[in-house]
């Protein structure tokens, strides 16, 4: 298993990303060197679509690593590293992430193997050709502050050294807060223009992070108005945790038209401590029950990466791509034996502080999964006519659970997994496509508030079938349009509070994007999806399980602009709007989180600060101070954010 996983692969840059029709030769080997400095990020001015984009500290979309057409695609192990798997558990930390797009639909297509649930792509930030060093300084009225450093240095001809670094204490609406920093390191390689290897290391850590409050009302209600900024948990209950994450990214052009690549990534979290506190059985006036749950040290370690060799072959107007792949990942975990603590009958705001006691843990939980999968896939494109690509993969799964006082259990799989994609093009300006799509998923864990807590769910099969337009409608603005039609199995919390398989969820729906610059002055971003999201199987059919997944809203509409005014060189105003429609929040249905309206407000002055470009940024969130909650599971609550002001100085010495 690790021997396959040697860091050599290949992967095509993906044909419907680029704003023309592919031309019928070999993709150049590495990508454009990353622009040094960060005072140019703004997201609305460099997103391609409204799906989900984010660079720097700014993210904006429909769609993120947790939600993509109502499902997750981090969960279900979608996410790659410049086109190549990645199994995370810590991710790729903006030191080392330039930018992270959500490929799904149109913008999905022409990547060799593509997942059901949408792909989330990391861009990695490689180290430039010249010297640089980014500073940034933030703060917010919630008295939050960090610095990051980020910075470049040749140190050959053919080899560049990058390096960042950043601290930050912040606080949360609950009344939390904690401390964390994170550095990071990289090198880049390129003795010729066939060879690059890029060697890189991370490390994230968490300090005394308290475990804020989940609300989890005793009848058919949502909780009482919380009030923000207010812990009343004991301060011992703190998460603190130590991440790693270490890989490699190597691409080799050995002959003409043949490319290979690779990425190899080693990810893990080394949780020293972790509290959940819940505040059961809720009543309207506040009252409530204390339950701290306390967990050992737990251990989470992924071996995981990709080889792909492509060739291309030119023919006249036509394209040909081969791409041979060998995906793999060596998992391992090491959880629960949690101890329970019961400090009864409480109320929503009053003061807590029992002594930390001595935490009585039990046996631990360990599970393995090893996951081998190898195919081929074709990428053919003609032209001004059209793209067609299929792919075909066999995956080897085997599961390996084992729960202290029960007998080890062990689950195989050795699935098909297939795809295929069309398109046309009605003109220079027009352009059809379809897919379809079946994969091999992760179902993430279960929640807090389950009786079966943090336990790994089995993998599932998955099929997802879409279609759609696009229209350039200007040289500088692009509509995309689709419908799809996506299927797999539906855990939630069953009738006695176990975390299990209910039935089959279908999400159907229609998603819509218009981005790019309107005027010279004038960026927009806007999109939305439609959804019927519905539960099928016995559960439904006796009643014991509503027709409407848990979580999942009918409508989400994201409006996003950049307006640079003629009045004063270098400044911006920037506004956006999301709107997300009720969602069930209950597996019966008789609860659900009401329609949610959102409107942030900013502005930023670029400038030459001493001859260096700088950025200063001003924004405020939830203008409206709009209350709610999220959903933490089926029937589980946590408040929302207020209103925010912030703001941060960025500078490109």
């Amino acid at each position: 298993m690790k021997a396959a996983l040697i860091p050599l692969a290949l992967v095509a840059a993906p044909a419907w990303g680029q704003d023309a029709p592919v031309a019928p030769v070999p993709v150049e080997l590495t990508a454009p060197p990353t622009p040094p400095g960060r005072a140019g990020e703004n997201a609305v001015r460099q997103a391609e679509d409204a799906f989900g984009f984010s660079v720097g500290r700014e993210s904006l979309g429909l769609y993120s690593s947790a939600n993509v057409r109502g499902f997750s695609p981090f969960a279900a192990g979608n996410v790659r590293i410049e086109g190549l798997y990645f199994d995370p558990f810590l991710t790729l930390i903006q030191r080392l992430r330039q930018s992270t797009s959500i490929r799904v639909g149109l913008s999905a297509q022409g990547y060799p193997f593509p997942s059901p649930t949408g792909i989330v792509d990391y861009s990695f930030r490689k180290p430039g050709d010249a010297k640089s060093l980014s500073i940034l300084v933030s703060g917010d009225s919630y008295g939050n502050a960090g610095l990051e450093l980020d910075g470049s240095l040749p140190l050959s001809p053919t080899l560049s050294l990058a390096l960042g670094a950043q601290g930050s204490r912040t606080s949360y609406a609950d009344g939390t807060h904690n401390r964390s920093h994170n550095e990071a390191a990289s090198l880049r390689w390129r003795p010729s223009p066939d060879i690059e290897v890029i060697p890189f290391w991370a490390r994230s850590q968490v300090i005394d992070d308290e475990a804020g409050p989940t609300y989890i009302p005793a009848g058919p209600y949502l909780p009482p108005p919380i009030p923000r900024r207010r812990y009343d948990g004991p301060a011992w209950s703190d998460y603190n945790s130590v991440g790693g994450l270490q890989g490699v990214l190597a691409t080799l052009s050995p002959w003409r038209d043949w490319r290979i690549r690779a990425g190899l990534f080693r990810s893990l979290y080394n949780d020293r401590s972790t509290f959940a506190h819940l505040l059961t059985d809720l009543t309207p006036d506040g009252r409530a029950d204390r339950l701290l749950i306390a967990d050992p040290r737990s251990r989470f370690v992924s071996l995981s990466g990709e080889l792909r060799v492509s060739r291309a072959l030119a023919e006249g107007p036509r394209l040909h791509v081969v791409h041979l792949s060998l995906r793999g990942r060596d998992r391992r975990q090491r959880y629960a034996g949690s101890a329970y603590l019961d400090y009864g009958p409480t109320r929503i705001g009053e003061g807590f502080d029992a002594a930390e006691p001595v935490f009585a843990f039990s046996a631990q939980t360990r599970d393995r999964v090893r996951q081998l999968t190898y195919g081929v896939a074709y990428d053919g494109r003609w032209r001004d006519v059209g793209e067609l690509s299929f792919g075909l993969s066999r995956a080897a799964y085997r599961k390996r659970f084992e729960a202290p006082g029960d007998a080890a259990r062990e689950t195989r799989s050795q699935p098909l997994l297939y795809n295929a994609t069309v398109a046309g093009f009605a003109g220079p300006r027009l352009a059809f496509y379809a897919g379809y799509a079946r994969g091999l998923e992760e179902s993430g864990i279960a929640p807090d508030n389950a009786m079966n807590r943090n336990q790994p769910l089995p993998a599932i099969l998955t099929r997802q079938v879409d279609a759609g337009v696009r229209y350039r409608l200007t040289d500088t603005i692009k509509l995309v349009a689709g419908v799809f039609d996506l299927r797999k199995s539906y855990y939630n919390l069953d009738a006695s509070n176990r975390f299990d398989l209910l039935g089959d969820v279908v999400s159907q729906g229609i998603e819509f994007s218009a981005a790019g610059a309107m005027t010279s002055r004038l960026n927009v971003v806007a999109g939305g999806v439609v959804l019927r999201p519905r539960v099928t199987g016995e559960g439904v059919a006796l009643g014991r399980v509503g027709r409407r997944p848990v979580g999942l809203p009918t409508r989400s509409l994201d409006l996003n602009l950049d307006w640079r005014p003629p009045v004063a060189e270098g400044l911006s105003l920037d506004a956006g709007v999301s709107h997300v429609g009720s969602l069930p929040a209950t597996r019966d249905n008789r609860v659900s989180i009401p329609a949610r309206t959102l409107v942030d407000l900013g502005a930023r002055f670029r400038f030459r600060l001493s001859e260096r470009d700088a950025t200063l940024r001003l924004q405020m969130s939830n203008v409206g101070n709009a209350s709610g909650f999220d959903l933490e599971g089926a029937g589980a609550y946590r408040i929302i954010p207020g209103r925010v002001i912030s703001t941060y100085l960025t500078i490109d010495l």
